[in-house]
């Protein structure tokens, strides 16, 4: 009877939450180089390995996920081709953020967001423009939440800026969901406010104070070519710069 009724539970579980896909990354490199693509975004692949960094993340078919600051949606399009159309993301900017008031290149920035997004005719593809306090996401609704070269705007402005981000997006994770950190590496000693970077400890060191204990690095995106001594945007770099990549996972 006993064993009746774990079998019951069992279905029971599997009928009300059917498993997820896993990430079908051939499927997935081939998506990425449809003629719905934006050519510009295809070119940066090579360096920023998007198909191999939501593998590392997690990242499965019908999830629900967050890309803090899309900015012009290069990471937006992309997810939205790996979660299908049973998943749904939300990509969160400010008009701020896009400069809708503050000139010419930022709007431009925005028209490219919301051209991507009509031209790949997603349906999953949910912009929000406002602060992350204000999402109107539901608690303990996601799975993952992508922050994409933009930690570092919050540490750089104070720690405890950066510390109240992860604890508000902490909120929002389902159980054993996962917050995703991709950055420019700095070094000890330097200016890395005004070079766009910081040190991956002081990522680190964010999350436990969050709360977070389970802590995964990886080296993928690493390059040793940069010395971590010139702005991310310097010519020479040609936007290749050294970045470390962590998987910061809610619950043990």
């Amino acid at each position: 009877m006993k064993n009746l009724l774990v079998i019951m539970a069992t279905l029971l579980v599997t009928l009300v939450s059917p498993a997820a896909s896993a990430l079908d990354k051939e499927a997935l490199h081939k998506a990425l180089t449809g003629i719905d693509r934006d050519p510009n975004d295809l070119l940066r692949d090579e360096v920023r390995k998007p198909v191999e960094v939501l593998d590392f993340l997690g990242v499965e078919e019908g999830m629900s996920v967050l890309d803090v600051y899309a900015a012009g949606g290069y990471y937006t399009f992309i997810l939205a081709k790996a979660v299908g159309n049973s998943g749904v993301v939300y990509a969160q900017n400010t008009e701020q953020g896009l400069g809708f008031q503050e000139g010419r290149q930022n709007i431009s920035m925005g028209d490219a967001f919301n051209t991507k997004i009509s031209k790949g005719t997603f349906n999953n593809v949910n912009h929000i423009l406002a602060p992350i306090g204000q999402l109107g996401i539901p608690e303990e609704s996601l799975d993952m939440i992508l922050l994409s070269q933009i930690f570092h705007d919050f540490y750089n402005s104070t720690p405890e800026r950066a510390l109240a981000i992860l604890t508000q997006l902490k909120t929002l994770l389902k159980p054993n969901g996962v917050i995703g950190i991709i950055d420019h590496v700095g070094i000890d000693g330097q200016d890395n406010h005004h070079m766009h970077r910081m040190l991956k400890q002081e990522a680190i060191d964010s999350a436990r104070e969050a709360g977070f204990t389970n802590i995964m690095d990886s080296d993928l995106l690493n390059n040793e070519a940069d010395k971590h001594e010139r702005h991310v945007f310097h010519p020479s770099l040609n936007r290749n710069t050294d970045r470390f990549l962590l998987k910061i996972q809610n619950g043990e």
